[in-house]
């Protein structure tokens, strides 16, 4: 191609906004790569090319080139590696997206070639003797140097997943040992000399220099030295397990004042590097020192922490705060309370950041990511409280308190100002908010009496202005929701605090002051319930949600709890005596919510997790027959409360909105009947027994909606009517179904519903397979049914209803294969929801009745029933619908069908060796994508059919040898596979 044609691609690759012209650009440059024209093309752009991008586009180029799977000649990288070096040399003034891609070639072509040799001699490890050259030049000359040094350690950190991981080690602990020492003290002595100088801030060059040098930094000490890839997302474990041989750099004062004195005098952009550096120095691992040694490293970590702290204007910027608060959760995670508290400054430094973290929660706008490591800071210091053997004063006693009372006044001073200025609330990201609160409730607990005299004075203050504003003649909206903010917020800290028991030393004492504060919530409760149905609080029903889950958690089912002093000061009260009465209240409480606030599905969603949660027992700590027997009296009890015997009679949607399937409910608003069956089964389940009629009588509304249904299909039949109800259906009975784990109920259940209801649900099927919303609940019933979870599906010798059953999940999967197959060709962002997540669970419904051990497959082919046949051949048809791409990137379907491929593989190769030879390549194919697979599901599974299948081959060949007519006869299936791997030797080849 010309160069014209060259950089006309370029412009559609990198600036065209037109999608068939960047796609069509993107599959000639592939076609460029694999050319042998590709080098000279890649030359002409770089010496020829008019623009960046062109420049970019040989970068891209040779970057691919060099790392195909099938390496180019060790002389040619070494050119290639040369060439790019003289041409940065010769050009520093480049575009610094482009040398940086230059550079990455460099980076690549000396990992990949690292342990290569020629003529004797490893011929890519002279790097830093070509970099150093780079040092002699001029200062772009030097950033082109240190970005060379900064992009190779990044690079050998870099896991390749495409290629084998020993090999990426084997190069990673090589460049450790002989390069990564050398590289940090160049870097470190460059920036000494950088810092020797005087700064010009102004000059962008010297800025550069300084950031790559510090990046340069930062990525030695980002190295993964052990080979344990640490999960970046826990960063507050994080220990860096810096080598041995590198303590001399470590034990020097001078080291770590370089980098506190790079950060007083660089910009913040830069400031925030040379932080990040400090993090992890102040991560090394403790092993690393002696003793003495380690004091001395630390004490040196906290002078650097008071001169930030005594000059805090750095810590305006964003960034710079972030990393400081990084920093500062580090060296709690790394070193003990006790030796923090040996450090000479500790009292004026455990001041100065009890005064940082008050000042940051109270600006609660700003940075408010960061203020997880404060919390993670004074989290650990209180749990280590109990554990610190010196007489020096911790002084936590003083300054945990406040830093709880800052806490619990900024956030509740921040609910008028979210509220009036339409800000993002804070309440809203329940996730950070669950967080920061499981870290407060072990701060609440050091000096517990202070925190609850806050609480309860902050609480009794903002219920009395609540009571005030509800009964004001001029009720105003706005300070009614601000009030209500308010009080979501304490809610919230009384659960928390309550939880906190579990995880901190209680007295009796403690306990009372819990009763003091769990009475006004359910004070509050009994105060919000009384405004229904006219008014409710989102908010504020999810923060009692939260506390009613914290006090069941806390203070309901440990026998040792009847005793409690939280009940003493509930007694009086509120007459809440003991744990049956807190049932009593939480089950009045679901009712209540269940009846009023249908409408608003996050409070519905968490009040049926909570719900679940009662059903399915408590947490104890003790496990085996004690454990069960609690659970089993809770439950008991549970069941003898009025409202569940309310909820057992009547779940119908006249008493429970949400039940309802009118046209003001979204179908996804159904999802939640599920889990309110499954709790509601649950209880049903303690005093069912053999009992039929009972069950019969719970059925009962369930059995009319199905008769309604029935009605609907051979009258009139108004679809969008009977297709609601069908929804709601089967969500209600894959509940019910998840619940029943017992023989006998489980074929109570299975009598009721075959033959005449399941018909309608293969109806539906036939009817709205173009549907997901219908088809999907639909199956995953299906599914549930399959599963022979306990051993429920074992049913008597005399009952056929194992192969009857199976013979419907048949006839449903059958249906449903042909019918989404007629679909044909579907866009890329319709194939999942209409497809593709339909086959998944019907894969995973055959899977479960294929290993559920409850049906004998060879009773199909004797009697001729060719129901067994038919949802193998259905299986196949779907199978051969999807490409191999979407098996493995959807992973619901991947991990549906490579456990299904293993039981067939385990138990029916001669259906394997009957399949066509297109499809075993399919089927083979697939099998060696999976193995490279990072889910281990689906890795596995490959493993496991790939051993049956080779197993299955070698039995066959043992028989070979024998040539009784008896073994000829038996080994034909096999002979077929035989013959079959003949023809293709490559499949099992490229496994």
């Amino acid at each position: 191609q010309s160069l014209a044609e060259l950089e006309v691609l370029c412009n559609h690759l990198y600036e065209g906004t037109d999608l068939a012209q960047r796609m069509q650009a993107e599959k000639v440059l592939l076609e460029l790569i694999d050319s042998p024209e590709c080098l000279s093309q890649c030359q002409l752009l770089l010496e020829q090319g008019t623009t960046s991008y062109a420049q970019l586009l040989a970068a891209t180029c040779l970057s691919k080139l060099v790392t195909r799977a099938s390496p180019l000649p060790v002389e040619q990288r070494i050119d290639i590696r040369n060439y790019i070096l003289n041409y940065v040399a010769s050009q520093p003034k480049l575009a610094p997206f482009v040398i940086q891609a230059l550079v990455q070639v460099i980076a690549k072509i000396t990992k990949l070639g690292w342990f290569e040799v020629l003529k004797d001699q490893l011929i890519f490890r002279d790097i830093i003797a070509d970099v150093k050259k780079f040092l002699q030049g001029t200062v772009d000359h030097y950033i082109i140097g240190v970005m060379i040094l900064s992009e190779l350690t990044q690079e050998m950190n870099l896991v390749d997943y495409s290629r084998p991981s020993a090999k990426h080690r084997k190069i990673a602990t090589s460049f450790r040992d002989t390069s990564l020492k050398d590289i940090l003290m160049l870097a470190c002595s460059l920036l000494k000399e950088l810092l020797a100088k005087p700064l010009t801030l102004q000059d962008q060059r010297q800025q550069s220099l300084a950031m790559q040098l510090l990046k340069l930094v930062l990525n030695c000490l980002n190295f993964d030295f052990i080979g344990n890839s640490a999960d970046e997302s826990a960063d507050d474990l994080c220990t860096v397990q810096i080598p041995t041989n590198w303590r001399t750099i470590f034990l020097e004062p001078e080291t770590l004042d370089l980098f506190f004195d790079l950060y007083h005098s660089l910009p913040p952009m830069l400031s925030q590097l040379a932080l990040s550096c400090l993090v992890q120095f102040a991560s090394t691992r403790r092993s690393l020192f002696s003793n003495p040694e380690r004091a001395k490293y630390l004490g040196n970590l906290i002078k650097g922490v008071k001169q930030i702290l005594e000059n805090p204007q750095g810590l305006s910027d964003p960034g710079n705060y972030h990393e400081f608060c990084r920093f500062l959760a580090r060296l709690k995670t790394n070193y003990q309370l006790g030796e923090l508290v040996m450090v000479k400054d500790y009292p004026e430094v455990i001041q100065l950041i009890a005064n940082f973290t008050i000042t940051s929660l109270q600006h609660w706008e700003f940075a408010p990511n960061s203020v997880h490591y404060l919390l993670t800071l004074w989290q650990r210091m209180v749990a280590s409280v109990p554990f610190v053997k010196t007489a020096e004063p911790h002084l936590l006693d003083t300054y945990a308190p406040e830093i709880t009372k800052a806490y619990i006044t900024s956030r509740l001073e921040c609910v008028p100002v979210v509220i009036r200025d339409g800000l993002e609330d804070p309440l809203d990201d329940t996730a950070t908010v669950f967080q920061q609160l499981e870290q407060l409730c072990t701060v609440s607990r050091c000096e517990y009496e202070k925190t609850c005299t806050l609480l309860v004075q902050v609480f009794d203050q903002n219920a009395q202005n609540y009571q005030k504003l509800l009964h004001s003649s001029s009720r105003n909206p706005l300070e009614i929701t601000v009030q209500e903010g308010r009080l979501a917020w304490l809610v919230y800290f009384v659960g928390t605090f309550v939880g906190g028991r579990l995880t901190y030393t209680s007295t009796d004492e403690h306990d009372a002051m819990d009763g003091e504060l769990s009475c006004r919530v359910f004070q509050l409760i009994s105060l919000m319930d009384a405004q229904l149905p006219q008014s409710s609080n989102e908010k504020v029903e999810l923060a009692i949600l939260w506390f009613l889950d914290q006090f069941r958690k806390t203070y309901v089912g440990d026998q040792l709890q009847h005793t409690s002093k939280v009940y003493a000061r509930m007694s009086e009260v509120l007459g809440i005596t003991d744990d049956n009465h807190v049932l009593e209240t939480f089950m009045t409480k679901i009712v209540t919510n269940l009846k009023y606030r249908g409408r608003c599905e996050p409070v519905i969603s968490r009040t049926l997790q909570f719900l679940n949660d009662l059903s399915v027992g408590y947490p104890f700590i003790v496990y085996g027959i004690t454990y069960y027997l609690k659970i089993i009296s809770l439950l008991k009890k549970l069941v003898k409360i009025e409202a569940v015997k309310f909820m057992l009679q009547n779940h119908t949607s006249k008493h429970f909105p949400f039940l309802g399937v009118s046209d003001n409910y979204s179908l996804s608003d159904l999802r939640c009947r599920t889990v309110f069956y499954t709790a509601l089964t649950r209880l049903l389940m303690v005093d069912l027994g053999e009992d039929e009629d009972e069950f019969e009588n719970f059925m009962l509304p369930l059995t009319v909606s199905f008769e309604s249904v029935t009605q609907i299909f051979s009258s009139s039949f108004e679809q969008e009517e009977a297709k609601r109800m069908l929804i709601g259906l089967a969500r209600d009975l894959r509940g019910i179904a998840f619940a029943l784990n017992t023989k006998t109920s489980y074929t109570m259940l299975f009598d009721w519903i075959y033959p005449a209801y399941i018909s309608v649900l293969q109806r539906a099927i036939e009817l709205w397979y173009r549907e997901p919303a219908c088809t999907t609940p639909i199956l995953k019933l299906m599914a549930e049914f399959m599963q022979n979870r306990s051993q429920r599906l074992n049913f008597d010798v005399s009952s056929p209803n194992g192969i009857l059953l199976f013979r419907e999940a048949s006839k449903m999967i059958c249906t449903y294969g042909n019918q989404i197959l007629s679909l044909g060709t579907l866009s890329k962002d319709q194939v999942y929801p209409l497809k593709l997540k339909g086959i998944s669970i019907c894969y995973s419904a055959l899977k479960s009745a294929l290993c559920g051990n409850y049906v004998s497959f060879g009773v199909f082919k004797l009697y001729g029933d060719n129901h067994f046949d038919n949802v193998l051949q259905a299986f196949v048809k779907m199978l051969l619908s999807v490409s191999h791409s979407d098996l493995l990137q959807y992973r619901k379907l991947s991990q549906s069908y490579y456990p299904l491929l293993e039981c067939l593989t385990q138990d029916h190769m001669s259906f394997i060796t009957s399949l066509e030879p297109r499809v075993l390549i399919y089927i083979l194919t697939s099998i060696s994508e999976g193995l490279t697979a990072v889910d281990t599901i689906v890795s596995s599974s490959c493993c496991a059919s790939l051993d049956y299948i080779v197993t299955y081959l070698f039995k066959h060949l043992a028989k070979e040898g024998k040539k009784t007519l008896r073994c000829r006869e038996i080994s034909q299936d096999g002979q077929r596979l035989l013959h079959f791997m003949q023809q293709n030797p490559e499949v099992l080849q490229q496994v």
